[in-house]
């Protein structure tokens, strides 16, 4: 066994995966002071001036949260705002366009009708003329038959 200081060093078995220490710290004498105290330092008295000092300080770190979180919630806000708007603008585009195709499908329908009927009456003057050809017909038979 060792003795450093305060300190007894007590080796213990050797083992195979090393060696075993045994540390044993001799108890504390009344009369010995050691490094450190156990009571805490005594602290010097706060004047008034240092109170308002650190009061200060604490409202200025107050405020600067503060500012700090009204300056996100603006940001976090205009955000929002342009958000929104973009929303708005999309939509009034989609309505835009959607409107425009309505529009295309609409008039071509209407001239697609318009050609359908054309292409009726075309079909149906010529039947009136045929019929018109056979009437005639059919009377010049009748006149050069009796």
């Amino acid at each position: 066994m060792e003795t450093v200081g305060e300190i007894q060093v007590k080796e213990l078995n050797k083992r195979a995966s090393g060696q075993a220490f045994e540390v044993i710290l001799s108890p504390p004498t009344p009369d010995a002071k050691g490094d450190f105290p156990l009571s805490p330092l005594k602290k010097r008295e706060t004047s008034m001036d240092e109170i308002k000092r650190k009061l200060e300080a604490a409202e200025e770190r107050r405020k600067s949260k503060e500012a700090v979180v009204l300056k996100l919630l603006a940001e976090k806000r205009e955000h929002e705002k342009e958000v929104i708007q973009k929303a708005l603008e999309e939509d009034c585009n989609f309505k835009k366009v959607t409107q425009e195709k309505m529009t295309q499908k609409i008039e071509a329908s209407k001239e697609n009708r318009s050609a359908r009927m054309a292409a009726l009456n075309e079909k149906f003057k010529e039947k009136d003329k045929k019929l018109e050809e056979v009437r005639k017909n059919k009377e010049n038979m009748k006149e050069g038959g009796h």
